[in-house]
């Protein structure tokens, strides 16, 4: 079997679950009773609350035993600490690790959220200036820290956008959403109850202002916009559509998801939005997705900025403080002061920087998502020969004769030790393969990168089957994805324990 250059193979022996090692009595942990004290947990606990069973099924591991485990677990992995990893649209960016040791240092990370205002000045400073860094940024006057991921944000604007026509007397019930918009716009706008009308962009894959103006009426609160889109490519007739909107009496909302395209160079608050939510692991290089904790603050033009979540930071003579005195909120989004932890990384990586390094991120974003669009064009189709900024989208037509797939192509990659760009995404492209490298990645990482899909291309014309049964070199090969998707297995149960 062929298989590329400086790859190992990890064993062949499959890896036994943790509760699977281990064996009765053996314990990493030693805790002496009579140090102890006190009544016993069953004495104390309510009938409700203790198990019957004890702790049937649990794993007797050594404390070795666990840390193996779990170090052979995450060298399987591939991450942006071991590899490229060019997903697209969820921009997979390298976390800086003085990030790490800022958020780390105990007046951020052991500071209790219910402590005075008096005592806490250090951190209110921190997200006061981070808020002013957002401004400045995105060109609009109001900022909430509050939300606790980018969708989340997205919900925090719409409720906003509901509260301002609410005021008016007519909520309106319809947002428009072009078919190139950040993926979780609809999901959003109908958790806020709004009906979603979707809208397509031209052949060059950019939204025309005269679609917009047939769409929009007396019923749209909003249009949701993402510049640029979910292609890569800037949409250049944002003035022109912002205008159209606000005549209709609706408001522009402007996903902030690409906002790593446009640091320094543009402003949405410039482009007409009034609303638009930060990611800050796409932006900003906090830590990004697994089900932890996010940060998705909101920028407000000065329509929205009375209606923005509470408690608000404000400064008088005493300092700053938390204030509810804002009697148009749309209330509380999150518990205490959003997921402060994310925004201190933030901070540190806005102050490391500065304003200049933040316009050399999108200076570098771009030129290396065009170098890698210019070495890949002619073995790979563009979905759209439009300039794009910080990603470029493909698609797998020509691999069809093959037999041959996006999907191939993204495993066989695994086997070149590359994770996977984000693939069939997004859905107005058929067998989409969509490059995002991000700001940080040399062109000799590109440069390997860009060998490895052109070796794949020739693989799948050469020897299709090598490429269709990819990865190789993993430890795990190829997947029922169709089972998983349909049947997933989402924890282990003991042997004795009950099928159902």
């Amino acid at each position: 079997m062929s298989r590329p250059a400086g790859v190992l193979r990890y064993g062949l022996l499959p890896e036994p679950l943790i509760f699977e090692r281990g064996a009765p009595g053996r314990t990493g942990a030693t805790c002496d009773p009579t140090e102890v004290g006190g009544p016993a947990p069953v004495d104390v606990l309510p009938a409700g609350l203790r198990r019957d069973d004890g702790l049937a099924g649990l794993p007797e591991v050594s404390e070795l035993d666990v840390v193996r485990h779990f170090t052979r677990l995450s060298q399987w992995n591939l991450s942006a600490a071991t590899t490229l990893y060019p997903l697209g649209s969820c921009t997979m960016k390298y976390n800086p690790i003085v990030n790490e040791a800022i958020v780390r240092s105990p007046g951020f990370a052991a500071l209790h959220p219910l402590l005075p205002d008096a005592w806490t000045q250090g951190a209110l400073e921190l997200m006061d200036r981070l808020a002013g860094f957002l401004r400045a940024v995105s060109g609009l006057p109001g900022i909430s820290l509050q939300p606790a991921a980018g969708a989340h944000g997205e919900l925090t604007g719409l409720k906003m956008v509901r509260a301002y026509h609410a005021d008016r007397g007519n909520p309106r019930h319809r947002v428009l959403i072009p078919a190139s918009a950040h993926g979780t716009n609809p999901a959003s706008a109908a958790l806020c109850g709004y009906t979603v009308t979707e809208m397509p962009a031209n052949d060059a894959g950019i939204l025309e202002v005269e679609t917009v103006r047939a769409h929009l009426g007396p019923d749209v609160a909003a249009m949701m916009i993402t510049n640029p889109n979910t292609i890569g490519l800037f949409e250049r007739n944002i003035q022109a559509i912002a205008e159209a909107v606000r005549e209709a009496g609706a408001l522009l909302y402007c996903d902030g998801a690409n906002m790593n395209a446009l640091l320094g160079v543009a402003k949405p608050g410039d482009m007409g939005a009034d609303v638009l939510q930060f990611n800050l692991h796409k932006t900003f290089s906090t830590p990004h997705g697994g089900g932890g904790p996010g940060a998705g603050p909101v920028a407000v033009s000065e329509r929205l900025e009375p209606y923005l979540p509470t408690p608000r930071l404000v400064r008088d003579a005493s300092g700053l403080r938390w204030s509810e005195d804002f009697p148009k909120t749309i209330g509380r989004v999150r518990s205490f002061h959003g997921n402060v932890g994310m925004l201190v990384r933030a901070y540190g990586y806005l102050r490391t920087l500065g304003g200049d390094g933040l316009t050399d991120v999108t200076a570098m974003a771009v030129l290396n998502a065009n170098y890698i669009r210019a070495k890949l064009a002619d073995v790979l189709p563009l979905a759209f020969q439009t300039p794009s900024l910080h990603e470029c989208v493909f698609t797998d037509r020509d691999l069809d004769a093959t037999g041959a797939h996006t999907l191939d192509l993204a495993k066989r990659l695994l086997d070149y030790g590359f994770f996977a760009p984000t693939i069939y995404f997004p859905l107005v492209v058929p067998g989409a393969i969509m490059i995002e490298p991000t700001e940080t990645e040399s062109k000799q990482t590109l440069d390997e990168f860009i060998a490895a899909v052109r070796a794949i291309v020739a693989e799948a014309r050469e020897t299709p089957e090598l490429v269709k049964e990819a990865p190789h070199a993993t430890f795990v090969g190829r997947l029922d994805e169709t089972r998983a998707a349909r049947r997933p297995v989402l924890r282990w149960k003991p042997p004795t324990a009950d099928p159902g």
